[in-house]
């Protein structure tokens, strides 16, 4: 909130101490497209109770760059006035106060440092929400990468040019002020940016004052800065400056862009509104660099486009806040006790509240207050009594200096309360010495007579001379005009928040309480960018118990409130109903919290708690949302099927897919309805939502052209999109290309498989697959025929090089289809590491070409099932895994024809280069004694990793001793498959014997056509070696008693057997109608 050079003035707050030994930490920046932000400091420690962070800063020569070149006696005019600013400068920021100038002494700004974290691409966008509640529901995002104070203007390493106007955001009482003085003072110094000529820091604050008064901008500068006024038009021109205007959120500037006249000329006279726009766009001192610093809410006062960067100082992380207090308070029991009771789970929102460095100095102030007092109060739980000790901290610090005359303290709150709430209801956080006047406020009589004024108002000299005040914190102000308003009402039955005369209902001739809480909760939750929240908060809190008691210390008489507690209650139980998916709804949680109502909260966290959620009502998930939001659990993974699958619980649990980085909502039973509350999460300036799954669901092309219309959005950042099955069609597809198409960097992974895109769908996706940097593209069943097939390749083709994954299953490829995909798998700058083609009509001349054209020092994963292939198509397949550069990790061949020979070759090919394969999947083709002899070498090879192993109905000989005898010595196998192969008994024994000995750490294992002896013999392996085998099928076998040995186990915790899959033999009794079981596998279609 300040916005001053003063020396002994306090100032915004997040500051270290500059260690000289410390190495340079590795700076991070951005790659193009990235967001970077970060919740936390780093480097950070507290001396005094001071917050320091550590850094070294590159030491410049103090003459720069710029006057080389100029003719002798200007160049020793521009050092002269360069010498003198620097000097002048180096005095306004040589120290820094914490809190008020009477609580604190101050630090030398020379160690204090606040780091900043850099976000490219930032939204003008207002904030909806109240700035505390915001940060109580938010997250931090993923890409966190620091940016160094004094690098701001530097390029990034995907910049050519270092930009020239720098925004900076922040909420109230976060830093930004320290940052602007600090970066001052290193220049100043000499110790950074030195290739700035003149750097001129202006606040909002002075500008006010001078709103209605006309200057050049030469003029402007000199009237702030006497120490240039030898400069004269062409020294600013030859010169590089950077103007720094801190607090754009405190402007009473109208800043109209479009419509003020243009000005180029450094020494017109004109408006200050005018010069500053001129400034901002660029068009006056044009090669001038510019940094501006605001509260969110204001960021939208410039637009975007003439903003090069944005920048965002974010608070302290949970391990500054505990090293705050340790060192803030010097007595390490006082300390630890002060962080414990923070620390503990009902007062986790006030801990989160500590993210702002100013919250923490009220926190430690009330509660090392309490602390040190022999008859210890019971400590504050809410906000409302945190700030209650706080406020009598103040007036017990007027006591003890003995301080006479004057107004009471009670007189003194009430008059700072009006102040707050008028101002508040004006949208100020700045006054002038009128507005105070105006509420009767004798300011340099209270500065004498009273120490709360002085504590909780400030007073600060601008550059300008001129002296404004400000509430030393934002949440002061909106706590002091709850009291007024509590106060009024109580004392004058005066609701000052409705029109209406209050009526006096009780027989004591007190007005009921919750007529003005009723007032407070819909202004609360009508008004924008959550003007009143805070303010409610506290409104409510002030009739509890508890805060009564506090209050009669300060003002004597115990307010005569009639009971209605549980009325308010009730009123917002049933504004929680009707306010569901906002973080509004989170805020009212928050009042029946300074209530002191747990009974939602804890009705919901019973049943999360027991993990069956399914007995929390509809109404209540939006109390989940509150739990999970101010707890410690990691929210980064939204799963809606972790909670219940409904659009009516997606909604009350927006605020948790809000901090969310990955969105699993598959398979929910969600409509299209669903694609409004998903997109307002991807529109979100501050979202982090990276990845999300909306699959199985019935989205249609309605749900997906509302998607596609938050995908535009600068705002959005996915990566990964996954649709599969959600009814799309053609119509979906041509939203869907144009949403991609506007904001196409940051999008890798495209899930559309199982929509009926067809060849017309394809063909408008195509731009998609030229344009976009897909890793990952997934088209599986999309009924893609000749046309669509050539056309994704075709697509491919143009744009080889960063397709990593690519899933074309069960579509129809052609000829020409085929043509098109190998010319992309052999261009150069294919990259391509994963080909899925299961079902796709491949003959073997096709699958020949695929194979020949496919490079084995990155083929990472090939499936090629159910794919008339035959042993002609498996030649060159084979010669692909002989390449010493082979890396093959999973080879799918299931149901391709091959005969014994075939599988005999291809196994054969596997020992040359046996380290790297883990999947092997030969189901449903025909290996006899050959195929098996060269697949037991393989798998034999101490090389071997194999970890899954798929020979599902193709053993066509009893001779199986070698395989068994060679799996049973793959030591990292953990799954086969060996379903509808009939195995002698003795070959099943002896898988029996291997299950049952230690060194086996088979994990699945699929067996048909067992009997009881076997199931037996089953049972008493798993006895012997229980700490592995988690999932057993046994389908098409006929059991009876000895199946119960088997569940027995399954429901014994001592075994890992968690799943047991039993079917009954009813397939074998269709062999008299259909054949040979053989016979009727062959002939089954594979889905």
């Amino acid at each position: 909130m300040e916005r001053q050079f003063a020396t002994g003035q306090a100032v915004d707050m997040a500051t270290s101490q500059h260690d000289q030994a410390a190495p340079v930490g590795n700076v991070l920046t951005a790659q193009n497209g990235s967001v970077i932000t970060s919740p936390s400091f780093s480097n950070v420690n507290i001396s005094n109770g001071n917050i320091i962070v550590n850094t070294n800063c590159t030491h410049a020569p103090a003459a720069t760059d710029q006057v080389r070149g100029v003719a002798p006696k200007l160049k020793e005019n521009i050092q002269d006035c360069q010498d003198e600013l620097k000097s002048y400068l180096q005095s306004r920021t040589m120290t820094l106060s914490e809190g008020t100038e009477e609580e604190t002494l101050s630090t030398y700004l020379n160690k204090i440092y606040t780091e900043l974290y850099i976000t490219e691409g930032g939204s003008g966008e207002v904030n909806r929400e109240h700035e505390v509640i915001e940060l109580e529901c938010t997250r931090p995002t993923s890409e966190e990468r620091k940016i160094d104070l004094n690098d701001i203007f530097g390029a990034l390493s995907n910049e050519e040019d270092p930009p020239r106007r720098v925004l900076t955001k922040g909420i109230a009482g976060i830093g930004k002020t320290v940052a602007v003085q600090k970066f001052t003072r290193d220049w100043a110094d000499g110790e950074a940016n030195q290739d700035f000529t003149f750097v001129f820091p202006f606040s909002f604050r002075d500008l006010n004052l001078i709103i209605e008064e006309k200057f050049s901008l030469v003029e402007l500068i000199r009237n702030y800065f006497e120490e240039v006024e030898c400069l004269d038009v062409s020294d600013y021109k030859s010169s590089k400056l950077l103007f720094i205007f801190d607090g754009l959120d405190e402007s009473k500037f109208p800043l109209n862009f479009d419509r003020n006249e243009m000005c180029r000329n450094p020494a017109k006279k004109t408006t200050v509104d005018i010069l500053l726009t001129n400034l901002f766009k660029g068009q006056l001192l044009p090669k001038a660099s510019v940094w501006i610093t605001t509260r969110p809410a204001a960021a939208n006062k410039i637009p975007p486009k003439h903003i090069n960067r944005v920048t965002e100082v974010r608070g302290f992380n949970d391990e500054q806040k505990e090293e705050y207090f340790k060192k803030k308070i010097s007595d390490k029991t006082i300390a630890q006790k002060v962080l414990g009771h923070l620390l503990s789970k009902p007062l986790r929102s006030l801990y989160i509240m500590c993210h702002i460095p100013m919250f923490c100095w009220i926190s430690a102030t009330a509660l090392q207050s309490l602390l040190m007092k022999e008859d210890q109060a019971e400590l504050p739980k809410t906000l409302t009594e945190m700030y209650m000790h706080f406020l009598i901290k103040q007036t017990e610090l007027k006591n003890q200096k003995d301080y006479q005359g004057g107004d009471t303290d009670r007189d003194m709150i009430m008059k700072l309360g009006k102040l707050a709430f008028e101002q508040l209801q004006n949208g100020n956080i700045v006054f002038r010495e009128e507005d105070l006047k105006e509420c009767d406020i004798n300011l340099k009589q209270a500065a004498v007579y009273s120490g709360v004024c002085t504590q909780i108002i400030r007073k600060e000299s601008g550059l300008h001379k001129k002296e404004v005040y400000s509430f030393i914190h934002l949440s002061v102000q909106e706590f002091l005009a709850a009291l007024y308003v509590h106060k009024t009402f109580v004392d004058r039955r005066k609701n000052l928040l409705s029109p209406n005369t209050v009526k006096l209902v009780s027989e004591g001739g007190e007005s009921p309480i919750i007529f003005l809480h009723k007032s407070a909760v819909d202004m609360a939750l009508s008004s924008d960018q959550g003007r009143w929240d805070l303010f409610l908060r506290f409104l409510v809190g002030l009739s509890q118990d508890k805060n009564q008691g506090l209050l009669q210390k300060i003002f004597g008489d115990k307010d005569k409130l009639p009971p209605s507690r549980e009325e308010t209650i009730n009123y917002i139980h049933r504004k929680i109903q009707k306010t569901s998916y906002s973080n509004k709804g989170i805020n009212l949680f928050h009042c029946l919290n300074e209530l002191g109502d747990q009974s939602l909260v804890e009705h919901v966290q019973k049943y999360y708690n027991s993990g069956d959620v399914s007995k929390i009502l509809p109404a209540h998930w939006s109390a989940l949302a509150f739990v999970l939001l101010v707890s410690n659990e990691d929210l980064s993974v939204f799963d809606l099927r972790k909670y219940y699958g409904s659009e009516a619980v997606l909604e009350r649990l927006l605020p948790v897919l809000k901090v969310a980085k990955t969105a699993l909502l598959s398979e929910s039973n969600l409509t299209d309805r669903c694609c409004s509350y998903v997109s307002s999460v991807l529109t979100m300036k501050s979202g982090g939502l990276e990845e999300l799954d909306l699959s199985g669901n019935t989205l249609n092309d309605s749900g997906v052209q509302l998607l596609a219309d938050s995908l535009q959005d600068a705002n959005c950042k996915l990566s990964k999109l996954r649709l599969k099955q959600c009814g799309m069609t053609t119509t979906g597809c041509q939203s869907l290309a144009r949403g991609i198409m506007s904001n196409p960097s940051h999008l890798r992974e495209l899930d559309l498989s199982k929509n009926k895109l067809n060849d017309e769908g394809m063909k408008l996706l195509s731009g998609v697959v030229k344009n976009c940097h897909l890793e990952t593209l997934r088209l599986s069943g999309c009924g893609l025929e000749e046309k669509g097939c050539t056309c994704v390749a075709s697509a491919l083709c143009s744009n080889p090089s960063y397709l990593q994954n690519l899933d074309l299953s069960r579509n129809s490829f052609s000829r020409t289809s085929v043509n098109q995909l190998f010319n992309f798998l052999q261009h150069p700058d294919s990259k391509l590491q994963r080909l899925w083609l299961f079902k796709t009509n491949l003959q073997a001349d096709g699958a020949t070409a695929l194979a020949s054209a496919l490079k084995p020092d990155q083929l990472k994963e090939l499936d090629l099932g159910a794919n008339t292939i035959d042993d002609a198509g498996v030649q060159k397949l084979s010669e692909l895994l002989k390449s010493p550069n082979s890396e093959l990790e999973a080879l799918r061949l299931q149901g391709c024809r091959l005969t014994d020979e075939g599988c005999a070759m291809l196994a054969s090919s596997l020992k040359t280069n046996p380290a790297h394969l883990r999947d092997l999947d030969l189901g449903r083709n025909t290996m006899k004694e050959h195929a098996i002899v060269e697949l037991s070498k393989f798998l034999e090879d101490q090389s071997c990793r194999l970890e899954i192993l798929n020979l599902t109905c193709c053993i066509a000989t009893t001779t199986t001793k070698p395989l068994i005898l060679a799996v049973s010595r793959c030591f990292f196998l953990r799954e086969l498959n060996l379903t509808y192969n009939q195995f002698t008994d003795e070959s099943l024994k002896q898988i029996c014997d291997w299950l049952s000995r230690t060194e086996c750490k088979l994990e699945v294992l699929r067996l048909s056509f067992v009997k009881d002896s076997t199931c037996e013999l089953l049972a008493a392996a798993l006895r012997s070696n229980p700490s592995h085998l988690r999932e057993l099928e046994l389908s098409n076998s006929h059991l009876e008693e000895s199946v119960k040995l088997l569940t027995d186990l399954q429901k014994n915790d001592d075994f890992k057997l968690q799943a047991l899959i039993v079917t009954d033999q009813s397939l074998l009794k269709e062999q008299a109608l259909l054949g040979t079981l053989r016979e009727k596998l062959n002939k089954l279609e594979l889905i």
